[in-house]
């Protein structure tokens, strides 16, 4: 098993070298971001035409037709198979338009950069009017060859070139070694090299896949598998994925469901499904609004629902007189204030959460004990017991922002009426410019809210009565000491240095103002 997993964590670490390498040697004048996008979309051309590949072979091999190879074939025989093939991956691909086929004579081809951009305009069209339409539709928008790739034709085929072959060249394993997992390690990758180099506007859709990880962990608690995941503000998909990682997708029993308003972010996060190899039936990413428009009506409630969502964005709250008598805000009787939608976040998952189900969502500290319509918002969650716990993390974990985060978890089916409250501020180990989770951090935090006892300077249960007295107030430093990294300041011992400070100051004035008037009675004798 060790040998296993040592093989794996090498293929992992070449993996990670050769994307770098990628990126540095081809990148150039191209932005970081806009790389991306070319990098993200032949990796992602390359996964699905694998993808059609597989399928194909083995239902031909099993067929009793040995050897046979997709990718050898006209695509006058393949289009017999297309209605079969569409109906279980949700798209097709020619064999003359797979990845292999077309990088085979991609530097003799003049006219590379229309071939590619017709095959990625073929393969979304071929879902078109199928049960795929609304997951496949829009997924190359981002991949447009135009003058960021090179002011000329032969610049810009020079460069695709360049790029199909080195995502060719990527050791990704293919299906029969069970492998395929490193096309979404790599995809995973790429995303957190360029977060992390492009600060805020790169990651502020990405969350550390660490915190993922304690996220679903939370979730998950000891359970083997769950019914349907859910995230109203996806992102790039990555907290819906964990659960996949964790449990095993097939555990994940009715799909992962998402929403995200970002044109380009929700592209990535269909593109993410895809390349761990989730199909367009067992997930559905939608897009738009999650507060005024939300697109799930018909698949809540959820028993699983983690979220990193937007920290103190402007919405329409009472601007908009509908949004009181929504089912999602109204039991609080006050919405979100217009100018924080954290808690607007916060409700409608409580709304969507499951009667069996947990959620953990990260937090703008100030959430947890701002007063008015916030305030009211928390005395309803506690009030009628839905607060599990509330965890500091340390500071310093997300791109873009050094901010000390805290995670919520929610419960409707709670055992007493308390609230643990958990200091991991200090759970991180240093990761060159950020800080990180470890696995053991993760554990750390994990044990100690299955365990929810009082442990000095580290878990504090506390009791409704208490809460309740202190204005409902869930900010973990007021029931733990929480290490920010300042030091405590003794005023007492303060004043008193400062009385013993100013008479010798004016002493040392007076001493100096002597000085100078024996040296300037010396100078003008």
């Amino acid at each position: 098993m060790n040998k296993m997993n040592n093989k794996k964590e090498y293929e992992r670490e070449e993996l990670h070298k050769t994307i770098w390498k990628i990126a540095n040697e081809l990148r150039g004048s191209v932005d970081g971001w806009d790389f991306k996008q070319y990098v993200l979309g032949l990796l992602f051309y390359r996964f699905i035409s694998e993808n059609i590949e597989h399928y194909v072979n083995e239902n031909q091999r099993k067929a009793g037709i040995e050897n046979f190879e997709y990718r050898n074939i006209s695509d006058e025989q393949a289009l017999m198979g297309k209605s079969q093939i569409l109906e279980e991956k949700g798209f097709f691909i020619l064999p003359s338009e797979l990845f292999c086929n077309v990088r085979k004579n991609a530097d003799k081809n003049e006219n590379l950069n229309v071939v590619i951009s017709n095959i990625f305009n073929n393969i979304e069209a071929s879902a078109r009017g199928t049960a795929s339409e609304n997951d496949v539709k829009g997924l190359f928008d981002d991949f447009t060859i135009d003058n960021k790739l090179g002011n000329t034709v032969d610049e810009r085929n020079e460069k695709l070139v360049k790029m199909l072959n080195a995502i060719g060249n990527l050791k990704l394993g293919d299906y029969y070694d069970n492998n395929i997992d490193l096309f979404g390690d790599a995809y995973e990758f790429l995303m957190t090299m360029y977060a992390s180099s492009a600060g805020k506007s790169g990651g502020e859709f990405f969350t550390p896949q660490e915190v993922g990880e304690l996220l679903a962990r939370i979730v998950i608690q000891d359970k083997t598998s769950v019914n349907k995941v859910y995230d109203p503000a996806c992102g790039s998909g990555g907290l819906l994925l964990k659960f996949a990682k964790i449990l095993g997708k097939e555990n994940v029993k009715e799909g992962f469901f998402g929403q995200e308003i970002n044109l380009t972010t929700y592209n990535l996060a269909r593109i993410n499904m895809f390349l761990h190899n989730i199909n367009y039936n067992n997930f559905h990413i939608a897009r738009g609004d999650t507060l005024v428009h939300p697109e799930h009506w018909d698949d809540e409630p959820f028993d699983a629902i983690v979220s990193n969502p937007p920290y103190s964005i402007k919405w329409a709250g009472k601007e908009n007189p509908i949004l009181i008598n929504d089912e999602r805000f109204a039991a609080a009787g006050v919405l979100a204030p217009s100018s924080k939608a954290d808690l607007a976040f916060t409700m409608h998952m409580l709304s969507w959460l499951s009667p069996k189900g947990t959620a953990a969502i990260v937090e703008f500290p100030g959430v947890l004990y701002r007063g008015g319509a916030e305030q009211k918002i928390r005395q309803y969650m506690i009030d009628n017991n839905f607060v599990e716990a509330v965890i500091q993390l340390p500071s310093d974990l997300f791109f873009g922002t050094s901010i000390a985060t805290c995670i919520l978890v929610l419960k409707k089916n709670k055992t007493d009426n308390n609230i643990l409250f958990v200091d991991a501020s200090e759970e991180f180990v240093r990761n060159t410019n950020k800080n990180k989770l470890s696995d053991e951090n993760i554990n750390n935090i994990v044990n100690l809210l299955k365990e929810r006892v009082s442990i000095d300077n580290k878990a504090y249960l506390a009791t409704y009565d208490e809460i309740k007295e202190n204005d409902y107030n869930i900010s973990v430093n007021s029931y733990l000491k929480t290490n920010t990294g300042e030091v405590e300041i003794d005023i007492e011992e303060v004043n008193k240095k400062l009385a013993e400070i100013v008479p010798r100051q004016q002493q040392i004035r007076n001493e100096l103002e002597e000085i100078i008037r024996e040296l300037e009675s010396d100078y003008y004798e």
